[in-house]
């Protein structure tokens, strides 16, 4: 068994199951632990039977609930130096013996999961993605990243799964309230990924094996589950790509996603 959900992701909050018949993981933590509990307790499984959270990073949307959750359920934290160092409202709380510092580029491992971080462009402390190995399958875990490089794509191939960005249309961005200096962020180089350029990423990967993918970290403001699908369909579309080949989800914000078997 080798199973993917994701309880939350948006930019109010994410947090991402991954698990094997052994081992249990949660990639970051960005809802409260409350919230998180009742996630897990909804798809059947027990918030204390997880062996670990792995963190891409430090912004609140993805370790909101990291500290209090680690802390009642005595779960350790696997994160980079510069990452720990930027949370610590989030470390006091959490047993010293829980926090296990890991090295970008360098993989590691909990329980039968391999993990391999890799590194992306996103404006927080040293943010990363992760590639997740159970046996001979890989599945990847790709958000926060303000423009793709051929090295995040050459990290997501051969993946069977992976969890892509998908977070803003840029013509509703432009349309948006947001003030100038926070739209000029979220689309410059260390912001968010546009729902183009994830059409664009799926429709390369598409060659090296990847059957099944969830767009994820939609905004709330700038985007819409169905734009974000129809972006990436016709992206497909234009590259004479058979979609009936390719299973796409969208994560919802609010609730726990369909659970991805990964064959």
């Amino acid at each position: 068994m080798f199973r993917f959900c994701s309880l939350y992701s948006g930019s109010s909050g994410n947090c991402l199951l991954v698990e094997t018949s052994n081992t249990k993981i949660l990639v970051d933590a960005g809802e409260s632990s409350k919230k998180i509990t009742n996630a897990l307790c909804s798809i059947n499984v027990n918030p204390s039977d997880i062996n670990g959270i792995i963190v891409t990073h430090e912004h609140s949307d993805h370790v909101k609930g990291l500290g209090t959750f680690c802390k009642k359920y005595d779960i350790p934290v696997f994160a980079n130096s510069k990452t720990l160092d930027a949370m610590p409202e989030q470390i006091y709380k959490i047993d010293s013996k829980n926090i296990k510092k890991i090295t970008i580029e360098e993989s590691f491992e909990i329980g039968d999961l391999k993990i391999r971080p890799f590194k992306i462009p996103h404006d927080a402390a040293n943010p990363c993605g992760f590639n997740i190995y159970s046996g001979n399958k890989k599945i990847s875990i790709a958000t926060d990243i303000g423009h793709m490089t051929s090295n995040i794509a050459h990290k997501l191939e051969d993946s069977s799964f992976v969890l892509l960005e998908a977070n803003y249309d840029p013509n509703i961005l432009k349309m948006s309230s947001y003030p100038y200096l926070l739209k000029k962020r979220i689309a410059g180089p260390n912001g968010h990924l546009a729902n183009i350029d994830a059409g664009k990423t799926i429709s390369y990967l598409i060659n090296s094996g990847l059957k099944k993918v969830m767009l994820g970290h939609l905004s709330k403001e700038n985007n819409f589950p169905e734009l974000a699908y129809r972006t990436v369909v016709n992206e497909l579309i234009e590259n004479n790509i058979n979609c009936d080949n390719l299973n796409i989800n969208v994560a919802s914000r609010t609730s726990p996603s369909p659970i991805i078997e990964i064959a």
